[in-house]
Order: C-alpha cells, then structure tokens, then sequence
C-alpha cells in the first residue's frame, strides 16, 4: 500500500523528515518484528522507549518511523534519508489510528463488542460469541484464551496476554472478516484502556460484569483503575450493565446515555434481565428469566450463580442485536463455555479435576462456593501468586482460601523476573498459620499441579486455580511451554501403567 503521509490530517503529524510517501506492506513496535516495508511505531512501554530501537529498525527495513522526539528524528533523517520520520505527539494514539486506516476500517464493517469487568470477561466474550454465532451471527473473539473465529481456534502470537496492541487488534479484526465472521467480542482490559489500544474504535455494544480491586501495580489506586474501566463506555452505543454491582454498575446505569440493558441474580425490579430460582442438575444449571413482565424457563450448560450472570450479560447482548428472546432462549442448551473456566477432567476412583484460572480473591471466593456444591470427599486447592502482577494481592489469596479446602498448595504463575519462592513467600502471608500440615509449598505451577494430584484419593475434587492459560509460563522474559491438562493425562496415564 502506497502510504501519502502529508495527506494524514486526522493523525495530527507535527513534523514530516524525508519522504512524504512509501510503499507500506506492513506494521509493527517491536524492532525485531520489523522486515522490509515495514512502519516502525516507537512506543514507550513500562520499562523501555522504542526510540532505542529505531536505528535497528531502520537496519531491518523500516521504511517509516513515528517518534516524539523532533530533534531525534531530524537527527535520524540525515543519516537515513531514504526514510520518512514522523514527529507526533503521542505514538500510541496515531498507532491505533493509523492500524485502524490501514486495515481498512474493518472495525466498522464488523459488529464489535468491549466486555469488561474485574471477572467474567474471558466468559462472557466466550458466552457472546458462541451465543450469537448460534443465532446466525458468525462471531469472533480475542482475548484471554486466544483468538477465535466462529469455527475455531486460530494460531496467533498475542502481544499481551488479554488485549492485543492495536496493531494486532485491527489486523485479527481483518483476518476474522476475511474468513465470513460478522462480528468480533473482545476482552477490553483497564491496562489495554490506558494505553489507548482501543482508541478510535466506536463499540456497538459494551458490556460490564463487575469491579473489585485489580492491576493496582499498574494503575497505583482503585480510582484510576475504575476510571479507566468507565471510559469504555464513552466509545460504546450499547451497553450491558451488571447493576447487581453496587460501585460501577450503579454508576454506569445512571450515566450511561444510550440504549443499555441491565441484568441481576438479586431480585432488582429495575433491571431489564433478572434470574430466579436457580437449581444445579446434571449437565448444567435452570432458571426462571425474567423479562418485560414475562417469565421464561432456561437450560444451560454452565454452573456456578455468577456464571448464569455471564449468561445474562451474553443475552442482553444478543437482545441489543435485536433477537427475539424467545429465539436466544432456544440456543442457550447449546451455549459452549471457554477454555480453562470450570472446566472438569474425570480422574480414576470417581476424582474430579476442575481447571478454572480464577486469579483474584473475588473469583477464587465465588468459585469455592460453587465447589462446594458439589459432593466429594476432600476437596484439594491450588492458588497461586502471580510475578507479573500486584504483590499486595496475594496474601489475600491465601486469606480467601484458608479453612475452605483440606489440602492447600501454594505455588507460582507467571514468575517474571523474580525468586519463585519470594512470590510463595508472599503469598504465605496471608495465611494465620502457614506452617500448618495442610498447606504445602511448590515453587513452579509443574510442580504445584504434581503435588495437588498426588495428594487425591477417590471421591476427590482438585481445583486447579489462577492465570496459566496462555500455553506458557513468564520466566525472566522467556515464555515456557506449559499445559496443566498435559500433566494431568500424563500423571493419569502414569498411574494406569502402574497399576
């Protein structure tokens, strides 16, 4: 594509040096991503500035550089004059902007849906898109779990582990409207808000689930945690409220001025969704909905009271898109859950292992509960502390879960850069009595899986917990191949070849 940079006005370009047009084939802020024809956006992360990287760039086949820094770039183009140095404000901004132009303005072809929230947001974007691809809506999705198109899972290097940069993020819009999909719901993350990875994108539907305390390493207070959640709203024409959530949610119905649809499980006569009468059966969960005065029987294949609360967020929806009910309410029986998310693998002597990456104490309290529900003789927890998030969260991990489990393993997700056992360590805070005999110690999540199976006999739950559910553990900035569900077939089978 033969790119006129002067005529760019809506990108807000202060300083053109070099060229004033190139042949662009393709997009990129990692310098080691670049190849010839390649535009090189210096962002500045947390920890670097792609003004580093820009020269390496440019040795790789740069052929157009944005950057802040005017005299840098002047500097530059004396010494690179067959490239074009673009001076602006705010790299990130005129990434998202320039991405979005680009591809083609295929967010704008597509039925694009924001689901955000402290939890639920990697089940309800799988709730919504199985649900309206079920109501004839071929619908992708992007977020924790990958990126999927209405048929299948597809191969894609993530950039971040819930919301792509928004490089990625117009090129994954574009291979899924290339393939037949009408539509595209994304996990939209406080962090991807700030960073303005979704700049420039109009939602047509934005969804709120809940808000508790999170990425405080990142935001610093809860404030601008929340505040960046709240912004999502400003570029939505829809919106779905959880107004069950007394801090955000009550926020959002009162100021959110579009058309909007709310949902409650606790019995709130103004929501325009609300579930009673919940029962647990075989296969799934049953409810009585109502809506517009009416009361509807439904069949789900999920369980847990905050997931029949996903459903509803996945219905009201399906509702902006002007489906019947009655419709929605047929598919639902067929409705399939997300990888990762209560999800049961049958062990030997009646075992049941459950995977269910629930990573903060709200989740991990919510699922327990749910748990428990169930029969079993011991039930068997692993939590675990994550290195590339808030340390001052993991005491209270080990808080929420204390006295609710017979055997509890402490181990580690994601160590980043630090000591796996420093992270254990400060996990262990957080319980009155770490030395206790119940509580055991694994310094890498191998080791924590290993551990919870070998302490099951029959008639056993061992719940799997927190965030590995990106194929790989984060070691000092290496991604290390990492499946649970392949050591649990692996010790399993190790088990059967004993006996």
């Amino acid at each position: 594509m033969n790119i006129h940079f002067d005529t760019l006005m809506n990108l807000s370009i202060k300083h053109i040096f070099g060229p004033a047009s190139q042949t662009i084939n393709h997009l990129t802020y990692h310098s080691k991503q670049v190849h010839d024809g390649s535009v090189f956006f210096s962002i500045k992360g947390e920890n670097e500035d792609g003004h580093q990287y820009i020269k390496e760039a440019i040795t790789r086949g740069a052929v157009a550089v944005f950057g802040t820094s005017i005299e840098e770039l002047r500097l530059l183009s004396t010494q690179y004059s067959h490239c074009t140095f673009l001076a602006v404000d705010d790299v990130r901004k005129v990434m998202a902007s320039f991405s979005k132009m680009y591809f083609d303005y295929t967010d704008e072809k597509i039925e694009t849906i924001g689901v955000t929230g402290t939890n639920g947001k990697t089940t309800v974007a799988a709730y919504v898109r199985s649900l309206l691809t079920l109501l004839k809506l071929p619908t992708g999705s992007i977020g924790t779990t990958g990126i999927w198109s209405s048929k299948k899972k597809l191969v894609y290097k993530k950039s971040t582990p819930t919301t792509p940069e928004s490089v990625d993020l117009h090129k994954i819009f574009y291979d899924l409207y290339t393939r037949g999909d009408e539509a595209a719901v994304m996990e939209v993350s406080s962090i991807a808000i700030d960073q303005q990875r979704v700049e420039d994108i109009y939602f047509d539907v934005a969804i709120h689930t809940n808000l508790s305390e999170e990425h405080l390493e990142y935001h610093k207070t809860f404030e601008h945690y929340k505040k960046c959640k709240m912004k999502l709203f400003q570029q939505a024409k829809h919106a779905v409220i959880n107004i069950d959530d007394q801090d955000m949610g009550k926020d959002l119905s009162r100021l959110f001025e579009g058309p909007k649809v709310t949902y409650s499980l606790l019995n709130n006569a103004e929501a325009t969704l609300q579930a009673k009468n919940i029962t647990v059966k075989e296969g799934g969960s049953f409810f009585d909905l109502l809506y517009k005065g009416q009361s509807y029987k439904v069949a789900v294949p999920v369980y847990g009271d905050y997931n029949i609360a996903n459903v509803l967020a996945a219905i009201g929806t399906a509702l902006h898109f002007e489906y019947h009910i009655e419709d929605i309410i047929s598919v639902l029986p067929q409705l399939e859950s997300p990888e990762g998310r209560f999800q049961v693998v049958e062990g030997p002597n009646n075992q049941k292992v459950i995977l269910d990456y629930a990573h903060t104490p709200v989740a991990l309290t919510r699922l327990v509960e749910e748990v428990k529900k169930m029969e079993y003789n011991q039930l068997i927890v692993m939590i675990a502390g994550i290195g590339i998030r808030d340390f001052n969260k993991m005491p209270k991990m080990a808080r929420v879960i204390e006295g609710k489990a017979d055997e509890i393993i402490v181990t580690v997700d994601h160590p980043g850069h630090h000591d796996p056992n420093v992270i254990v360590d400060q996990v262990m805070t957080g319980f009155s009595n770490p030395s206790a005999s119940n509580i055991h110690r694994a310094p890498t999540r191998t080791e924590g899986v290993l551990k919870s199976l070998s302490l099951g006999k029959p008639n056993d739950i061992i719940l799997l917990t927190s965030g590995c559910i990106n194929g790989a553990q984060l070691v000092k900035g290496n991604e290390i191949p990492h499946s649970d569900e392949e050591i649990i077939a692996s010790y399993y089978a190790s088990l059967s070849n004993i006996s």
